[in-house]
């Protein structure tokens, strides 16, 4: 009767749960169509061949996004370095835009693996934030020139790159429940919901980097900055 009436007051939230789940599922290592049991690949030479120049593509335009930086580097650029044309190069991606949609799903699981880590740990609520995004703005500073194209292609944006609002749903979701437990441990204000909270922290942390990235206040550490705004957002939940 309960599930009933929240599916009557949020019917997106019986959706959202499912995507969560299957997402999930993905993540925790599902193994995908033509995979067998333990591991053992059943696609044809044709298909790993395929697959082998869809990374080859990914691999090259990653290299000269950090080489000459996302702006400057063309399709032309990408298909000329590994010597195929353009009608191949967009049968595998629609723009190098796309191209880029790969890493943005590749920071989502950097992100949730981060996110599970502290899940499985126990830490007081700020030791978690601390300690997750800390590691988080290191992952970046070691890549900035690709984590730059990765902001301005917004490929880990799920208003721009709608395929990756299932991922952001997820990670969300995870921060929110590190928020949620800080809640039931009296470490964290129940004045606003987990949810508008885990949002909020994720939108301090986003402009964050992406003010890192295109350099708009002058060159500075991200770790530093990030260690500001977790402090900023701890000071405002406190109890």
């Amino acid at each position: 009767m309960g599930r009933a009436k929240a599916a009557r007051i949020n019917p997106t939230a019986g959706r959202r749960s499912v995507a969560r789940r299957r997402l999930a599922r993905e993540l925790d290592g599902i193994q995908p169509r033509g995979v067998l049991a333990g591991g053992r690949k059943t696609l044809g030479l044709r298909e790993r061949k395929k697959a082998r120049l869809r990374q080859e593509i990914i691999d090259t335009a990653v290299r000269l996004f950090r080489k000459r930086g996302y702006e400057k580097t063309r399709i032309d650029d990408i298909v000329q370095s590994l010597e195929i044309s353009q009608p191949t190069f967009f049968r595998y991606f629609p723009s190098k835009d796309a191209v880029l949609g790969e890493v943005g799903r590749r920071g989502f699981v950097c992100i949730t693996d981060h996110l599970k880590k502290e899940l499985s740990s126990e830490a007081p609520t700020a030791e978690h934030l601390r300690r997750l995004y800390q590691e988080l703005a290191r992952y970046a500073e070691t890549d900035r020139p690709l984590w730059q194209a990765v902001v301005l292609s917004g490929a880990m944006d799920p208003v721009r790159s709608p395929d990756m609002r299932e991922h952001k749903e997820f990670t969300l979701g995870l921060l929110q429940e590190i928020l949620a437990q800080g809640q039931k441990r009296g470490e964290v204000s129940r004045a606003f919901p987990a949810a508008d909270l885990s949002e909020f922290m994720e939108g301090l942390y986003n402009t964050v980097v992406r003010y890192w990235t295109v350099d708009l206040t002058g060159p500075h550490k991200l770790s530093e900055r990030v260690n500001s705004a977790v402090e900023f957002f701890l000071r405002g939940v406190k109890p």
